[in-house]
């Protein structure tokens, strides 16, 4: 007899086995895998639809932002006085005066985020606004008294004898313009996050491993670096960026430069604690 003939099993082009010859089970299994396939595709598709121009899935408004003004962000969230804290170089003259000024600054807050409460009642689409800001305006008095505490600590007299110095005289006529009733509560809850969420990120980077941070400074990197009051500041990010969601064009510009206007102040308050002009 000759030599048999082993006949090969037929395959497809890209030398798969057909589904013909598959068994059932084996059927059931691709079938399952093409459909869980062809589900992510499709959800893949519909992310990609929503990323958007920036490429970022999910973007908020502030974030967008954030990646745009990022030097300026990072020039008020990193600045100097703050590394100064953190290396344990910060000399404690230029934090006496920042103890000092920002009492003053504080003083000036509390008429500021009243107005934003008001706002928020006149203009809110959501009831809860009103609660998380209510919150902040609590904790404010709570500041109030550390403040009181700290200056007897380092003495640090709060009386009238301590005078304003320009710069934060400028970022408090800067909070009274946006006291007015003109200004929308969209850009004044921009800028009420803004304010809280330069001196989260500013003191929790000084609570950070590796942080040499002098342990008589602790107790204030924690004041506003501690994990409950960066809660705080994401409830009110989160209220400003479904604002801006809805916002016109026109009262969306309004609170980017306010946005602008926030973080040039306080790289200017940093400056000015540290002894500059």
């Amino acid at each position: 007899m000759g030599p048999s003939l082993l006949i090969p099993e037929p395959t497809t082009q890209n030398g798969q086995t057909p589904l013909c010859k598959l068994s059932l089970t084996e059927q059931n299994r691709r079938s399952g895998e093409e459909e869980d396939f062809e589900q992510q595709s499709m959800e893949e598709e519909e992310k990609e639809k929503e990323k958007g121009e920036t490429g970022v899935e999910d973007e908020g408004v502030i974030d967008t932002w954030l990646r745009k003004h990022r030097l300026l962000y990072v020039g008020a969230t990193r600045h100097p006085f703050i590394l100064s804290i953190d290396d344990g170089t910060i000399d404690i003259f230029a934090f006496k005066r920042w103890l000092g000024q920002d009492y003053i600054f504080v003083r000036a807050f509390v008429p500021f985020v009243a107005s934003v409460i008001v706002k928020a009642w006149k203009e809110s689409d959501d009831s809860s606004d009103m609660e998380v800001i209510l919150g902040g305006m609590a904790a404010i008095n709570d500041e109030l008294e550390w403040f009181k505490k700290e200056a007897f600590k380092w003495g640090v007299k709060l009386s009238e004898i301590i005078v304003p110095q320009e710069q934060n005289k400028d970022y408090c006529r800067f909070l009274e313009s946006l006291m007015n009733p003109d200004v929308e509560y969209t850009v004044a809850i921009t800028a009420f996050w803004a304010i809280e969420a330069v001196y989260q990120e500013s003191f929790a980077f000084c609570l950070a491993a590796g942080s040499r941070t002098p342990p008589e400074l602790k107790v204030t990197c924690q004041r506003w670096g501690n994990e409950e009051f960066g809660k705080y500041c994401s409830s009110l990010k989160n209220i400003a960026d479904r604002r801006l969601k809805k916002a016109s064009d026109d009262e969306r510009k309004k609170a980017e430069v306010t946005l602008l206007s926030v973080l040039e102040h306080e790289v200017e308050f940093w400056n000015m604690s540290r002894g500059g002009t």
